[in-house]
């Protein structure tokens, strides 16, 4: 395989991204990996083994990222891991939002990225965990569970801020 070829992708992989940080769209894509593969037939492109994404403030942890394009576009990114994670500055002066699942998959088109398989996301002290969570990027907005979960529950915690001791 031609490493222009790949560089050149792995330059371009994510930049689709839209983000709550403006600025992330706009910043190049870096991708570290231990092997790296690209299909331009099918136009995907697998990178396995450690893989460490970043794109400005969006960061993604996982053992395999499958990059799924169409005419040059991401269609669609599948992390897994064991969790696969990610992590992102929603806007500046906010706490920074995490997020992990066996299996994730983020629609740039959509702003969509969904947790499954043992789903986590939190931020600060506010978390939510099922085997289902969306996530809008952009929007800052978080859904989790399904209506066809038989049973299955979504836990949150939401901590009081604490009030600060006043000096006598």
């Amino acid at each position: 395989m031609n490493l222009n070829k790949l560089a050149g992708i792995c330059l371009i992989l994510l930049s689709t991204c839209v983000s709550a940080l403006e600025s992330d769209s706009q910043q190049p894509i870096f991708i570290d990996s231990d092997k790296a593969e690209y299909d331009e037939k099918a136009q995907t492109s697998i990178y396995i083994g450690n893989v460490y994404a970043t794109q400005g403030s969006i960061k993604i942890d996982a053992d395999k990222l499958v990059v799924y394009m169409s005419d040059g576009n991401i269609n669609k990114l599948v992390a897994t891991g064991v969790p696969s994670k990610f992590r992102q500055l929603p806007e500046v002066g906010k706490e920074e939002i995490f997020g992990e699942g066996l299996l994730n998959t983020f629609f740039p088109d959509k702003n969509l990225l969904i947790f499954t398989k043992n789903a986590s996301v939190w931020q600060g002290d506010a978390k939510q965990s099922s085997d289902y969570i969306e996530y809008d990027t952009k929007l800052s907005l978080l859904k989790a569970g399904e209506s066809a979960s038989d049973g299955k529950r979504v836990h949150s915690v939401i901590k009081p801020k604490q009030k600060a001791n006043k000096a006598q």
